[in-house]
């Protein structure tokens, strides 16, 4: 299967403080039994980010004041200091330890970069904006109540329509067949890029 295009609706809008460090959370569910699934493509995400960061690859640990797993770290073409985190809560609690990030760090909700899977985008496809609707998606409804705004912004990674009258619950949930799970890395590639652009933005 080819890659689908990459957008960004255009040029993604700018951060709300440039002066300020970036929060990207990649949203997904702890525990082996969610690796590798739909639904934690997100962490995927921070995989990538984590693999490209400057002048070598990082590393998540852990962060005892907020009990998430984090990394600070740069991209090669920007001196944007960048915390990428994978929170250890279940996808509907991911608004709390967000908050808390966000706090601890002085992170801007326009700072803030939620990278999640999108039902509504066929897979292989990303978009990068700023506001929006949370689209029926938990994670990011617990954000937006958890920040008292909608204002930060959304990495959607495309993962397609379940089949047939599968149920989009049981959908997500369920790993990403062999024929699928090639485009998971190009997927991911492109959402860091898209990051990129952003900070250079």
């Amino acid at each position: 299967m080819a890659a689908k295009k990459t957008s960004s609706k255009n040029t993604p809008q700018r951060l709300a403080d440039s002066t300020r460090p970036v929060l990207m959370v990649g949203l997904g569910n702890p525990g082996a039994n969610y690796q590798g699934t739909r639904h934690n493509i997100g962490h995927e995400a921070v995989s990538e980010l984590l693999s490209r960061a400057y002048p070598m690859p990082a590393s998540l640990g852990t962060h005892k004041r907020t009990n998430t797993d984090i990394a600070e770290l740069k991209l090669s073409q920007s001196n944007t200091p960048i915390i990428a985190a994978r929170l250890r809560c279940f996808m509907n609690l991911s608004g709390t330890p967000t908050q808390a990030l966000a706090q601890f760090f002085k992170v801007p909700s326009g700072n803030i970069i939620i990278a999640h899977d999108e039902l509504e985008l066929p897979l292989g496809e990303v978009r990068l904006h700023r506001g929006g609707g949370d689209h029926g998606h938990n994670g990011l409804k617990s954000i937006s109540q958890a920040l008292k705004t909608k204002d930060y912004f959304r990495l959607a990674l495309g993962i397609g329509r379940p089949p047939g009258r599968m149920d989009p619950a049981r959908y997500v949930l369920k790993p990403f067949p062999r024929a699928e799970a090639v485009e998971v890395p190009i997927m991911c590639a492109d959402a860091v890029d898209l990051v990129e652009k952003l900070l250079d933005s």
